[in-house]
């Protein structure tokens, strides 16, 4: 069993929890998930089966796109709907006021994870560092946002957000520093992934339904891998390529590639020194 599920994790339980879900559905320990979703949040989380497990570097680096509801006039530790209220503020910007700031967000910047992250200190995850009364001050982390939109307003001071960014991305962290130019304070009450990489929220399996399909909701890796520009190499290099021997480029290529020979996906390859180098092998 081999591919990618693109799972439609519901709210309340853990990425963990999900995969642990799909282990016993599908029968396999051999799955992982390819980038946390929170447990308030919902939508796709994408899960690598057998082989497919060693995509996680390629998956986690993809971009997403989220759908967030901040809600202004305060703030809690965990920047989200699940913390603690730590300060209060009279302000609550209007429609006109938050799109005014929003284009000052879009393209590469720096941002500070929230102090409840999964971000690693000297080897202690800073959310337990935080539960213990120590949080750390992270260092800001490159990201780009590259699109940021006001969608609707969905309460009394509640409006949803629709971003596109990059891999790395906090949206609490989002929330706080749009509030912050706006001389506010929000929280994110609720988030939604709705796409990774190619992957959408509208095309993702429900956890009935992967009970009710089995492996057949599975993607295979080769659809997978579909945004990657494939290099194939002639039939008699195949004994070669499977042995683990070196192969001189038979053609220009910059960039990663998936690399196929005899029709068969060996994994995502990629030019070094004049030679084929297999970054990711993925052949039964």
């Amino acid at each position: 069993m081999k591919g990618v599920l693109n799972l439609y994790k519901p709210k309340g339980i853990t990425s963990s929890d999900a995969v642990v879900k799909c282990r016993r559905i599908l029968g396999t320990k051999a799955i992982g998930h390819m980038g946390t979703l929170d447990p308030a949040g919902e939508g796709v989380l994408l899960l690598g089966v057998g082989k497919a497990t060693r995509l996680f570097d390629y998956y986690l680096k993809k971009d997403k796109v989220y759908e967030a509801e901040f809600c202004f006039g305060y703030e809690t530790d965990t920047l989200d709907g699940e913390g603690q209220i730590i300060a209060c503020a009279d302000t609550v910007p209007v429609l006109s006021d938050i799109e005014k700031v929003l284009p000052q967000f879009i393209g590469k910047q720096k941002q500070i994870p929230p102090r409840y992250s999964a971000k690693s200190v000297n080897g202690v995850r800073s959310y337990k560092l935080a539960r213990e009364g120590k949080a750390p001050d992270l260092p800001a982390c490159d990201v780009e946002i590259y699109a940021l939109d006001c969608v609707r307003q969905t309460g009394e001071n509640t409006w949803l957000f629709r971003v596109h960014c990059s891999a790395g991305t906090y949206i609490r962290s989002l929330c706080r520093d749009v509030a912050a130019r706006l001389g506010a304070l929000a929280t994110m009450v609720s988030i939604k992934r709705t796409r990774c990489g190619a992957f959408t929220a509208e095309n993702a399996v429900t956890l009935e339904e992967l009970t009710e399909r089995g492996e057949h909701a599975l993607t295979p890796v080769c659809a997978a891998l579909a945004d990657l520009p494939e290099y194939r190499l002639p039939d008699e290099y195949y004994t070669k390529l499977r042995n683990g021997i070196g192969i001189a480029l038979t053609q220009d290529c910059t960039g990663d590639f998936a690399l196929y020979c005899k029709n068969e996906l060996f994994g995502i390859g990629c030019a070094e020194n004049g030679r084929i180098k297999i970054k990711t092998y993925l052949r039964d």
